[in-house]
């Protein structure tokens, strides 16, 4: 079953919050993704079925293996789109949205292109 646009959203928020602070609780979940937390405890359920994440009520999520794997893909292919579009002129708060944006709908192929085009620069 493939991850919808809305999981590697909540996949990323997770990844960077652990990064940031150690862990990420549905409180922190909800402010970083911008939702209300009765829509993130339903999403790390439904991670949890998809076997990228684990969570117990009232503690915090973390992920598995196979769900820090797929975070840090989708947080590097953020990355990575958002200084694409800072190269060519975007500005930079205009370019971490576009990005967010970008990193669901580019095929692969148009992924690798921009990845190679970066490294030249």
């Amino acid at each position: 079953m493939p991850i919808t646009k809305s999981l590697e959203d909540y996949l990323e928020a997770i990844h960077c919050l652990i990064q940031e602070t150690g862990s990420a609780h549905v409180a922190e979940i909800a402010k970083n993704v911008g939702v209300k937390m009765p829509s993130v405890n339903n999403a790390v359920k439904e991670l949890a079925k998809l076997g990228l994440a684990s969570y117990e009520k009232y503690h915090s999520v973390t992920l598995t293996d196979a769900g820090q794997a797929a975070a840090i893909s989708i947080y590097e292919r953020h990355q990575m789109l958002t200084k694409f579009l800072i190269q060519i002129g975007v500005p930079e708060e205009n370019a971490d949205e576009d990005a967010c944006a970008m990193e669901h709908i580019l095929s692969t192929t148009t992924i690798d292109c921009i990845k190679k085009f970066v490294a030249k620069q």
